[in-house]
């Protein structure tokens, strides 16, 4: 009973702690999906513990988490970085996601019900909301856009039936949202992003799996592409 006593108490001395990492976390991440802190600079602990306005402690939990899933590169007795970014990264980046969404895609397809095919539509119905918005028609990574973006994305292979592949879209797309800050594209010109989301939309809701997958690899391609041609990665 001695030990599970001091293991609660542990725990409650480290809640503070942990809440505070969390926030830390979200915050660096932020930061660093944002392009406010470009690849390969050095995370110095000093300087991250003024700019954040948190204790070491917190700080090293947060940037631990940040290293277990790639947002952050942890060097043996050197400290962190923040990830480089690259043209060859991002093309192996956009490769992976096609074919892993290709799964999903054709999984939700075959499996998926009404209530799924309502969350297409829904979550459709968001995006061109947010397009509407004079920020988001400005700029593509606004945070409006961006964030029904990405449930417009998930809800196209959320009836896959597979968590661990859903979380691992997630995290892809996480990863391509900072490619795109990072290239400073604010528009895409001559391209109608909304027309290709709509026709994305029509093929998964008749079920037409083939066409869903060209259309949906074609989409991240051509986004690919357009950041590349930015210059800004080598």
């Amino acid at each position: 009973m001695a030990k599970t006593a001091s293991g609660a108490a542990s725990n409650d001395n480290d809640s503070p702690i942990s809440t505070q990492a969390s926030s830390v976390y979200d915050r660096l991440k932020d930061d660093i999906l944002t392009g406010q802190l470009k690849p390969g600079v050095k995370l110095r602990l000093k300087d991250l513990i003024e700019k954040y306005d948190t204790g070491n402690s917190p700080l090293r939990e947060a940037l631990n988490r940040l290293s277990a899933n790639g947002m952050v590169v942890r060097e043996e007795n050197r400290g962190f970085r923040v990830p480089p970014a690259s043209a060859k990264e991002l093309m192996e980046l956009t490769n992976t996601r096609c074919w892993l969404e290709e799964i999903g895609v054709r999984e939700s397809i075959a499996n998926g019900d009404t209530e799924w095919e309502e969350r297409i539509v829904l979550a459709y119905h968001w995006l061109t909301r947010a397009a509407r918005s004079e920020e988001a028609e400005a700029k593509y990574t606004a945070p409006e856009w961006e964030n029904h973006h990405r449930e417009f994305h998930l809800a196209l292979i959320s009836a896959c039936g597979s968590g661990i592949l859903m979380d691992f879209c997630a995290e892809l797309h996480q990863r391509s949202f900072r490619y795109r800050n990072l290239a400073e594209v604010v528009e895409y010109r001559g391209r109608h992003e909304l027309e290709e989301h709509n026709e994305l939309q029509q093929a998964v809701l008749q079920r037409n799996a083939d066409l869903a997958v060209e259309l949906l690899q074609k989409h991240y391609k051509v986004t690919s592409d357009i950041l590349i041609a930015s210059g800004r990665f080598e």
